[in-house]
């Protein structure tokens, strides 16, 4: 794989530094050339037509399944969620796909009951199998044209975040490039963390758990440049 690595964020109007945090830690440690797509949910009103449902905790709770249309149905796409935090290079997650090819989507194929009945501002914490593991996705475009802008407008929320439409061809990523942050005990090699529950960015999550590692994140992402390379410059 030699074309720079797509990676399409969500994007919410209530915590838009996440997307920052979260762009800047690829970024910074990617090995290749990344280009990074907001899912912003009004740029996307000509594809995307359906209302808000009651149980959309974000604005791209359902946008996110459009990557594989907006990729033109080529190559290879990442799609995040926001409230995550990148810890290594983004590219390695590609030897997973390598070693086990032929899959439509790779995901964390998460297996838990959330500790929490409400999330961040309040947001019902719902419970449904197959939680979260479209939080984090590598889709194979071409084998993924059933996620049609007209598709993803009539399917259920539930359909699509249960994967219904690759039918059996999921393939597994570890769970850490995407470890849930409150949900898993701490795990300091963990690849991507996932503040599933509420970013730091909020203030009843300010401090939670690993919230250091996000903070960290944030000031260097506001750093012009560190201090040995304003030394060298003057």
């Amino acid at each position: 794989m030699t074309d720079p690595i797509r990676v399409f964020i969500g994007w919410d109007s209530k915590e838009p530094v996440t997307f920052s945090v979260l762009a800047n830690s690829i970024l910074t440690r990617a090995s290749r050339p990344v280009t990074i797509t907001p899912l912003v949910r009004p740029s996307l009103h000509r594809q995307y037509t359906r209302p808000r449902g009651v149980t959309e905790a974000t604005e791209f709770s359902l946008t996110r399944f459009l990557v594989p249309y907006l990729s033109g149905y080529e190559g290879v796409s990442i799609f995040m969620d926001c409230d995550m935090l990148c810890r290594v290079d983004i590219a390695d997650v590609f030897l997973h796909v390598l070693a086990d090819p032929g899959h439509a989507v790779y995901c964390c194929q998460h297996d838990y009951v959330p500790k929490q009945v409400t999330k961040f501002l309040g947001h019902e914490q719902t419970q449904y199998p197959r939680k979260n593991w479209s939080s984090f996705m590598v889709f194979d475009n071409a084998r993924c044209m059933a996620l049609t802008p007209e598709y993803v407008n009539r399917a259920t929320g539930l359909e699509l975040h249960r994967l219904y439409w690759a039918r059996e061809a999921i393939g597994s990523l570890p769970l850490s490039w995407n470890w849930l942050v409150g949900e898993y005990d701490q795990k300091p090699d963990a690849h991507i963390l996932h503040y599933t529950n509420g970013s730091p960015c909020f203030d009843e999550y300010a401090d939670c758990d690993q919230a250091d590692l996000w903070w960290q994140e944030y000031a260097a992402m506001l750093s012009p440049c560190s201090a040995d390379i304003l030394a060298v410059s003057r």
